[in-house]
């Protein structure tokens, strides 16, 4: 029988519950997935179906002295295939005009392969686990002749592998651009390929069970480069097979919306019934007051994604205004064309500092715990995840803890739960765990030659990107 995980004497521990408890100087006790209790001294009657006292031989004890315990963080929007663009100066998001850009990205991602896929989601796991993040979506849209329907199923064996709980985003893209798209031919499929293969993965991997690993989420791109019927179809499917459902939206397309329906983004999306509790939207940049209202009365969510906004110069959504409107609002790194980090820690702290542009007169900022709620609890709550989100009994085991015995720490530890947003970390956490499992600590990623892996992806980066054929040599 495995043993049960005593977390012991850890010096706080964020519960972020409905009472936003602290427990300090406190254990946890895990058996398998989820967490059996919080509290002092469990060792000492803290059995919670017997009390009985425990005894060494039946945990494993973790000592936590000088450590914060946070709920893992949940990543809500990525693209993990964009990982191997990351630094590559030539596609310079910044300081390109847009459709330039699209240009040049589209002619880099329509090479990609397989072989792409599985090491680019293997570095943008390793990345997010390394920073306290345990459950992570990504909006896989990029379907090329060299990947073929395999993506996604490439993503499950790098989650295998690493040991992360995923939930997948089957994308899709299905106008041509002789009707408008900015996609290229090559990277399009029909809507009857996209919806067999989401009915493939869905009884191949979803499990909608407590303390799931696996799901899948229906997610074609964006209104503006899909046709009609693909969200009409993804909204019967999505609802009679009981899985979830995800798009780009407001940013940048309602001009395009207007003149080919007659109508913004999110209106066309609620005619085609792409709307409600369980779906939820990337980014929101252009969503309006009157929109606000409807996001909160059905029940979407938006995902939060800081970066992108920063260096595209976007509005910066205003969280506060949004939770009093009663949205939910979650966070996610998005892509590293726009990005170049799979570090949500980072994405965490960039949000909270970016809500400074609503405070100019003082008192209209979120506090730095609520934007750790907003990437832990929030999270969960997008994903469908009751099991998830917060440290309770009965909830998985999924969390992250950081050593305050550090030097760069030292005279910030008044307060526990603003740490991470407010101060935030130099570097990887302490361990991470996720289903009452050691995924990451220490430095090392558990169960895999962590040189090998990377050495390996960069080969393939180089095989792919670097040197795709003398036609793109030109700019990369």
């Amino acid at each position: 029988m495995d043993k049960k995980i005593l977390i012991k004497n850890a010096r706080a521990i964020v519960s972020c519950d409905g009472e936003d408890r602290v427990y300090r100087d406190a254990d946890m006790l895990i058996e398998g997935p989820k967490i059996l209790a919080i509290g002092r001294d469990l060792m000492n009657g803290g059995d919670p179906a017997s009390g009985r006292n425990l005894n060494q031989e039946e945990v494993q004890v973790i000592r936590a002295e000088g450590k914060f315990v946070y709920p893992g963080l949940i990543n809500t929007h990525h693209h993990f295939f964009q990982t191997f663009v990351r630094n590559l100066m030539t596609i310079d998001y910044p300081n390109m005009m847009v459709m330039d850009w699209i240009d040049k990205i589209y002619r880099i991602f329509q090479n990609i392969d397989s072989d792409v896929i599985y090491y680019s989601t293997l570095t943008s796991f390793a990345d997010l686990m390394k920073h306290g993040c345990t459950c992570a979506f990504d909006h896989q849209y990029c379907y090329t002749r060299k990947t073929g329907k395999s993506p996604v199923d490439r993503q499950m064996e790098a989650a295998e592998l690493l040991g992360i709980r995923y939930h997948a985003g089957r994308g899709t893209n299905t106008l041509p651009g002789s009707e408008g798209s900015s996609i290229p031919d090559n990277m399009l499929e029909t809507t009857d390929e996209f919806l067999k293969d989401c009915d493939r993965l869905i009884g191949l991997y979803h499990d909608s069970g407590p303390f799931s690993m696996r799901q899948i989420v229906m997610a074609p791109c964006q209104p503006i480069n899909c046709r009609r019927e693909t969200f009409a179809e993804t909204v019967a499917m999505a609802r009679e097979k009981g899985v979830r459902m995800h798009t780009h939206l407001g940013e940048g397309e309602n001009e395009g919306m207007m003149a080919r329906w007659g109508k913004r983004t999110m209106d066309w999306c609620g005619e085609m019934g792409f709307i409600g509790e369980d779906v939820w939207y990337a980014h929101d940049w252009e969503v309006t007051k009157e929109e606000y209202r409807v996001l909160a009365a059905t029940g979407t969510g938006v995902s939060h994604c800081p970066a992108p906004a920063v260096l595209g110069g976007f509005p910066i959504l205003n969280i506060k205004e949004m939770r009093e409107a009663g949205i939910l609002v979650s966070l996610g790194c998005d892509g590293s064309a726009t990005n170049d980090s799979s570090n949500l820690l980072d994405a965490l702290r960039m949000a909270y500092l970016m809500q400074a542009n609503h405070t100019k007169e003082r008192g209209g900022c979120v506090s730095a715990y609520d934007m750790l709620k907003v990437a832990t609890v929030n999270g969960a709550k997008t994903l469908g995840r009751g099991d998830l989100g917060s440290l309770e009994a009965g909830k998985a085991a999924d969390l992250f803890m950081i050593d305050t015995e550090t030097l760069e720490l030292a005279g910030a530890l008044h307060d526990p739960k603003n740490l991470l947003a407010r101060v935030g970390l130099t570097g990887p956490v302490w361990m991470t765990m996720i289903n009452g499992n050691i995924v990451y600590k220490d430095g090392i990623l558990k169960g895999v030659d962590e040189r090998k892996l990377a050495m390996e992806g960069e080969a393939v980066c180089t095989r792919v990107i670097r040197e795709p054929h003398s036609a793109y040599r030109e700019f990369i």
